[in-house]
């Protein structure tokens, strides 16, 4: 072999070697540490709504609003929005899948472009209206905005406060009822005005009201009447919906592929 023949065959084998050398030993400078897509824009993580029922009440019994609202919207939408529900008290396992769907490169530590885009809606009933602000407040220690957060009649836990909005909230609404044993709220304000815009609190009245809620227990239907009826009135539900919709894509998967 001559030695013109032995450079041509090494320049092509020492240039294999340095792209290898410099894709694998010194990573970040050819390969990004975060996923990347075709057109070079970093993966979104899916808008996430989380919805907390009240009492004691299991996170997925279908008897219940939250959960029944929860079922429409991932059956509304299958790809790029994650709904959850979860107990009136478990605010710190929310929060715990929030920050997984956050982290789309999987680092364990949130970027702040990470944090950024996080796409967050928060409703619950009762004390699990009073666990979306609880929940609310934990990111904003994290540093992480949420679009918006809905309560419906809330009842805060002795020592807690679920009147006072977050500043990390973008959007809040009230819904409340103010008769019986247990009524909700019926205030809320933003603890920066300039951060967070109070879509109203919305008054709903039982007095007079034939609704049967009829698949709750009987004693919830004695004892917290009213209480129950709110959480079980389509309409309240309906105003739930549209505002949670409004903050999720304009047109669903399924509306797409027509």
């Amino acid at each position: 072999m001559t030695c013109s023949t032995l450079s041509r065959w090494m320049l092509p084998s020492i240039g294999v070697f340095a792209f290898l050398f410099a894709t694998v030993l010194i990573p970040g400078q050819i390969i990004s540490a975060r996923p990347i897509l075709a057109n070079g824009a970093s993966i979104k993580p899916p808008a996430i709504v989380i919805g907390f029922v009240g009492g004691f009440i299991a996170h997925d019994n279908p008897v219940h609003s939250e959960v029944q609202l929860a079922a429409r919207l991932r059956k509304e939408y299958p790809t790029g929005v994650d709904v959850e529900t979860f107990e009136s008290y478990r605010a710190k396992r929310a929060r715990l899948k929030i920050l997984e769907l956050l982290d789309t490169n999987h680092h364990g530590t949130l970027t702040v472009e990470e944090k950024q885009n996080a796409r967050i809606i928060i409703y619950g009933h009762s004390w699990g209206a009073a666990e979306t602000l609880h929940l609310a407040r934990a990111l904003e220690m994290d540093g992480i905005p949420v679009l918006l957060t809905i309560q419906v009649d809330s009842v805060s836990r002795p020592g807690s406060n679920d009147t006072t909005i977050p500043a990390n909230v973008a959007q809040a609404a009230n819904l409340y009822q103010p008769h019986g044993l247990i009524r909700g709220h019926h205030d809320i304000r933003a603890a920066n005005a300039a951060r967070t815009r109070i879509l109203g609190n919305f008054r709903f009245d039982y007095e007079a009201s034939s609704l049967k809620c009829a698949a709750y227990p009987w004693y919830d239907r004695i004892f917290v009447k009213a209480h129950t009826q709110i959480e079980c009135d389509p309409m309240v539900w309906e105003q739930v919906e549209s505002l949670i919709r409004a903050n999720l894509p304009l047109e669903t998967p399924s509306q797409l592929a027509q």
